[in-house]
């Protein structure tokens, strides 16, 4: 149950960089900002910033394409018009899409457990979902001024 939660926090991410690239706002100007918020609540030493980030990004990197991957599965019309085995065939591809996301974010925690503690790694879903939040508060403060 725990990593189906860790997985919904990830996808929930890579929804707001969908939104945020379609508000025009700078990618580059978000990633910054993500990385300074997240370097500061985790209260990384600039050594474990500088090897963190790069076990991070490539997870991420690998998370997105998989999750694209999943998305690509979603059928374009309607349900109705594909077989009972395609259906099949489709969830199964998603079920193993999904597999490969835990076993990669097993690897990651490995990976980063080297570099920061178990308990920065927990805090580290709660420090995303609130870096989303702020980044939502904020476009809608901008839309309602």
């Amino acid at each position: 149950m725990k990593k189906f939660g860790i997985f919904l926090i990830l996808n929930f991410l890579i929804i707001i960089s969908v939104h945020a690239q379609r508000r025009g706002i700078d990618r580059e100007r978000l990633e910054a900002a993500r990385i300074a918020f997240i370097t500061t609540r985790l209260d990384l030493s600039p050594e474990q910033a500088q090897k963190f980030w790069p076990i991070f990004n490539e997870f991420n990197e690998q998370r997105e394409e998989k999750l694209k991957q999943i998305a690509s599965l979603n059928p374009r019309s309607s349900t109705e018009s594909i077989s009972k085995e395609e259906a099949q065939r489709l969830i199964k591809q998603r079920f193993e899409l999904q597999r490969e996301l835990i076993e990669d974010e097993e690897v990651f925690v490995q990976k980063a457990a080297t570099v920061i503690s178990y308990q920065q790694i927990l805090q580290l879903n709660s420090i995303n979902r609130e870096f989303a939040r702020s980044i939502y508060q904020r476009q809608r403060d901008n839309r309602n001024p």
